[in-house]
């Protein structure tokens, strides 16, 4: 809908950018309650109708249902766009969502942009936005076209809301990975809640370099659903990992307010870190992975054992893998004993850590080696273990990464060089 002449004569100058979507993810999530009216409330026929609430007005041909549920939808994911963003939406967006075209009266069709009903015969989304701005203040109208995917109008409407909010929606691999999230997002809930398709392409793709999302110059907005889904995951990783997450939203706060600051900038001193997380992320990822609870370690201090002297650390059931302490020499044996008890759920029966019979909760050790990792080894209550290589030991106890969450209680842990391994052995003779 085009900006009223009245209001464009306040401003100098005018930008005019959409934002285009291909059909992607088709995610399953939770709807807030938000109360939602009805301009036809009664009718259930198959031609449109419009439905407001009070930051969207839909027009659709959903059944009434589908359109309440899908404003609820929409609200919920708008108030955690304004908690997450700080800036309210400052007028409804409003959205085009078809579920079959036949159903459109042509008068409707005609009245539609021509970029949008193209993308809605294609059964893609897009989203109009028109800024009219001058220096720092400008006034923005997103218009929404999108396909009744159960994803595409939250997808859609991120980018709408950040044009009204800000004017702008950032490089493409921030509106887009963001978009993508905001599309997933669900209340109080931090998991990964993308769609199996998706998960299953990140765990069995080679991992995508960190420069080839945010800085090609050959990616651009409706590229691909797989370029889409390596953006998701970079910014899922960075807006919920403990150790980037702070700053995350001022470097998006910036990007959205078109200064110029780039990914790098932001994150260049800690890129070997994201760069480890992110192919550890794509290697365990599923459906209930917390990035918050996976975040690695990168604190706490190691030192080599000598004599009798021992290390000691806590290992809870709800987090991945823990930092023991412990630096260990390849071909060195260490002895390790165990107190406490854990649960993999929070009615389950107590656990050790030698685990359940099918050796669900047991104790198991990787090592971290420049910025590599060992293969995991089960260790259990209390043993012996040989170092197949030099490295930082990280304990945690095993259960599906998707299912962590929900685990209860902490294992301590001991671990003591074993006397005959102390001493190095000695050096062969010289011929």
């Amino acid at each position: 809908m085009p900006m009223r002449h009245a209001v464009a004569a306040r401003f100098v100058g005018l930008a005019v950018f959409a934002v285009i979507l291909p059909g992607l993810l088709l995610p399953q999530s939770a709807c807030g309650q938000q109360r939602t009216n009805s301009s036809r409330a009664g009718r259930t026929a198959a031609g449109p109708h419009i439905y407001k609430s009070t930051n969207f007005h839909v027009m659709t041909d959903l059944p009434r249902e589908g359109a309440h549920e899908l404003l609820e939808r929409l609200e919920t994911m708008h108030r955690l766009l304004v908690a997450y963003w700080g800036r309210r939406n400052p007028r409804p967006i409003e959205m085009y969502v078809v579920e079959n075209l036949d159903h459109w009266p042509r008068e409707v069709l005609r009245g539609m942009e021509q970029q949008g009903l193209e993308s809605l015969r294609n059964g893609q989304g897009l989203t109009v936005t028109r800024v009219i701005s001058q220096g720092n203040r400008f006034i923005s109208k997103a218009v929404v076209y999108a396909v009744a995917d159960r994803g595409m109008p939250q997808h859609e409407a991120v980018h709408a809301y950040c044009g009204h909010a800000f004017g702008a929606s950032g490089p493409v691999w921030y509106a887009e990975g963001m978009a993508e999230v905001g599309q997933y997002w669900r209340e109080n809930d931090k998991s990964v809640t993308a769609s199996a398709y998706a998960i299953r392409y990140l765990r069995n793709s080679p991992a995508r370099p960190l420069n080839e999302i945010v800085n090609s110059p050959l990616e651009t907005t409706g590229d691909s659903w797989q370029n889409y889904t390596w953006r998701w995951a970079l910014c899922h990783l960075l807006g919920y990992n403990e150790n980037y997450t702070k700053r995350f939203k001022p470097l998006g706060l910036a990007l959205l307010g078109g200064r110029r600051v780039n990914f790098w900038q932001v994150y260049g001193t800690q890129a070997q870190e994201i760069e480890f997380e992110y192919r550890l992320f794509l290697k365990d990822i599923e459906a209930g992975y917390r990035c918050d609870l996976c975040s690695w370690d990168w604190k706490t201090r190691f030192r080599n054992l000598a004599g009798s002297s021992s290390v000691s650390a806590r290992i809870r059931a709800n987090r991945g893998w823990q930092a023991s302490r412990l630096r260990v020499r390849a071909g060195h044996t260490y002895r390790f004993t165990s107190t406490g008890s854990w649960m993999l759920s929070q009615d389950a029966d107590e656990l050790t850590a030698d685990g359940d019979d099918q050796g669900r909760g047991r104790l198991t050790g990787i090592l971290f080696e420049d910025y590599e990792l060992s293969e995991p080894f089960e260790l259990g209550a209390d043993g012996t273990f040989t170092a197949p290589q030099d490295g930082n030991l990280y304990l945690r106890c095993d259960d599906a990464w998707g299912e962590i969450a929900d685990n209860r209680g902490t294992i301590s842990v001991n671990l003591i060089l074993e006397k005959e391994t102390a001493a190095a052995p000695p050096e062969p003779n010289s011929p």
